[in-house]
C-alpha cells in the first residue's frame, strides 16, 4: 500500500474536524473523477485508500502512469452520501499534487530524451514532510528516478559537512562509517572539486549550479567509473542542454516543491 492506515486517519481527520455538518447527508450515491486537462496520473492507490477507509468502493481505477486527456474519468465512486462527500476533497488533492509532480516529470524527461536516451531525471528530498512517499512514487509515475528516498540510502557529502570537516575528510569518515553497499556522493561547485572528490573515492559527483557547458568540461575530468550529477536550479527549458553534456543524471528539486496540482474535479451522482 502506498500509505498507511495512521496517515489516511490522519489526513481525514485534519480535513473533517469534530461536527462536520456539510456532508450529514442520507442515502447512497455513486460519483467519477474528471481531469479537466491533460497529463500523467499518479496517487491513485492513496485516493483508494482514502475511499476505502470510509467504506467506499473504488472502480475503473486508472494506473499511475497514464495519461489522461481533459474529460476523461481517473476513477469512479460507490457508497454512502456522507462517506463519499468526506473522503472526495482529502483523496482529490492528494491525486491532483501526485499527477502533477508525474506531469511535470515526464515533461522533463521528454525534454532529457531529445538529446539522450541514457541521462536519467531525478527527484530530490526537496519533498513534503508527510508526503514524501505520494511524491516520490509520483516522480516514479511520471518516469523520472526517485533519488535516495531517505539519507540512509546514500551518503551526500553536500556544503555543511565539507565546510565543518573539509572534502577529503567529510568524504574519508563517510566511507568509514558506511556499510559496503552504500554509495557515497559528493555535491561540487567547481569541476576542479568534482576531480578532488572522485580521486577521494566519491562514487557520484554532483555538479550544483554550473552552466551545461562548464560541467561539460567537468565530466572529461572524471575517472570513466565516477557517475556524474548536474542540480542546482535548473528548469524544464533547460534541460536538454544539460543532457547534451553527458552527465548521468540531472535532478530537479522543482519536480516536488513547485509543480502545479494537475486540475481534476469530483462529479458526484454520475
Amino acid at each position: 500500500m502506498v500509505v498507511t492506515d495512521s496517515q489516511v486517519e490522519r489526513w481525514l481527520r485534519e480535513d473533517l474536524g469534530h461536527h462536520d455538518v456539510t456532508n450529514d447527508l442520507p442515502g447512497e450515491t455513486t460519483g467519477r473523477l474528471i481531469a479537466k486537462q491533460s497529463g500523467t496520473i499518479a496517487g491513485t492507490e492513496a485516493a483508494e485508500a482514502v475511499f476505502s477507509s470510509l467504506g467506499v468502493e473504488v472502480t475503473d481505477r486508472r494506473a499511475d502512469g497514464e495519461r489522461v486527456d481533459d474529460g476523461e474519468a481517473v476513477l469512479h465512486v460507490d457508497g454512502s452520501t456522507q462517506d463519499v462527500l468526506r473522503a472526495e476533497r482529502v483523496a482529490v488533492n492528494l491525486l491532483a499534487h501526485a499527477s502533477g509532480i508525474a506531469t511535470k516529470t515526464s515533461e522533463a524527461v521528454a525534454a532529457a530524451r531529445e538529446e539522450s536516451d541514457q541521462v536519467r531525471i531525478a527527484g530530490t528530498r526537496k519533498t513534503t514532510p508527510g508526503l514524501r512517499g505520494v511524491e516520490k512514487r509520483a516522480i516514479a509515475a511520471g518516469g523520472g528516478d526517485t533519488h535516495r528516498l531517505t539519507l540512509s540510502h546514500m551518503v551526500m557529502v553536500k556544503d555543511n559537512q565539507i565546510a565543518e570537516l573539509g572534502l577529503e575528510d567529510a568524504i574519508s569518515r563517510a566511507r568509514e562509517r558506511a556499510s559496503f553497499t552504500t554509495k557515497i556522493e559528493v555535491e561540487v561547485e567547481t569541476p576542479a572539486e568534482g576531480r578532488r572528490a572522485a580521486n577521494c573515492g566519491a562514487d557520484i559527483v554532483l555538479f550544483d549550479n554550473l552552466t551545461p557547458e562548464e560541467v561539460r568540461e567537468a565530466i572529461e575530468t572524471l575517472p570513466e567509473d565516477t557517475l556524474a550529477e548536474a542540480s542546482g536550479g535548473i528548469s524544464i527549458a533547460d534541460v536538454p542542454a544539460y543532457a547534451r553534456t553527458g552527465v548521468n543524471v540531472i535532478s530537479l528539486g522543482s519536480l516536488t516543491h513547485s509543480a502545479p496540482a494537475l486540475d481534476l474535479s469530483f462529479r458526484i451522482g454520475e
